[in-house]
């Protein structure tokens, strides 16, 4: 009878003791870990920097726009409302920019045409990497074979046909136009691409990615199409 006693205690205890190891292991070894190296965590936080950096500017220059509105006058007040809508115009890429930038040029590799390779419609993903690298290097406004891109661009494979803003691109052979703040920001653009992997990438795909020296005046088309708004919605007047 003791015996048995002392069975159950040992049996009870020993599974205790299990269940410690375990939430103990589980605890000094959690399941997922974060294996990036110290480059990448430097690189994604310089990331959130200038995201951060970005919101701090754009804070700063609505509070100059309300202070504006509150020093100025009635006739005043309609001179900085048309201010800034023009420039909430050229944010959204409604207008037109001529100013300092780079030309991408994505044109059929030659030698791989002569050697017999069949050249496929460019990769959506491989475009949309690319307008995301440019966006981190500071691209102000981009417009892909003529299409301005917005907020609201997609980059899609519609009916075996690499569309932009839904519009097809025209031929395999077309021009990408970058435009940044000013022309030292388009030679630091023009250096990081031309370091980038980005070429040997559109080389896979049996295209050249040509990059062309920045340039003072570059002529970026507006934003043509309608714009999609599934949250704001127009009050007439009196309501």
């Amino acid at each position: 009878m003791r015996r048995n006693m002392y069975t159950r205690i040992t049996i009870v205890l020993f599974i205790i003791g299990l269940m410690i190891a375990v939430q103990y292991n589980t605890i000094q070894k959690p399941a997922e870990r974060d294996t990036r190296d110290i480059w990448a965590i430097r690189e994604e936080l310089a990331q959130e920097k200038q995201r951060h950096s970005a919101l701090l500017a754009e804070i700063r220059s609505l509070h100059e726009v309300v202070d504006r509105y509150e020093q100025s006058e009635k006739v005043n007040q309609q001179a900085a409302l048309h201010e800034t809508l023009n420039r909430l115009k050229q944010q959204a890429g409604l207008t037109e920019v001529i100013g300092p930038g780079v030309i991408l040029r994505i044109e059929p590799a030659p030698e791989l045409i002569e050697m017999g390779y069949e050249i496929k419609e460019i990769s959506p993903d491989l475009l949309t990497q690319l307008l995301n690298t440019l966006f981190k290097n500071d691209a102000t406004s981009v417009s892909i074979d003529g299409n301005r891109v917005v907020q609201t661009t997609a980059i899609r494979d519609i009916n075996g046909k690499t569309t932009v803003n839904s519009v097809p691109l025209l031929s395999p052979k077309f021009d990408i136009y970058v435009g940044t703040s000013d022309y030292k920001a388009t030679q630091k653009m023009y250096n990081s691409l031309q370091a980038s992997t980005f070429i040997d990438s559109f080389y896979l795909d049996n295209y050249n990615l040509v990059i062309e020296e920045p340039i003072d005046q570059l002529q970026i088309p507006a934003f043509d199409q309608p714009l999609t708004n599934d949250y704001l919605a127009e009050v007439k007047k009196g309501d």
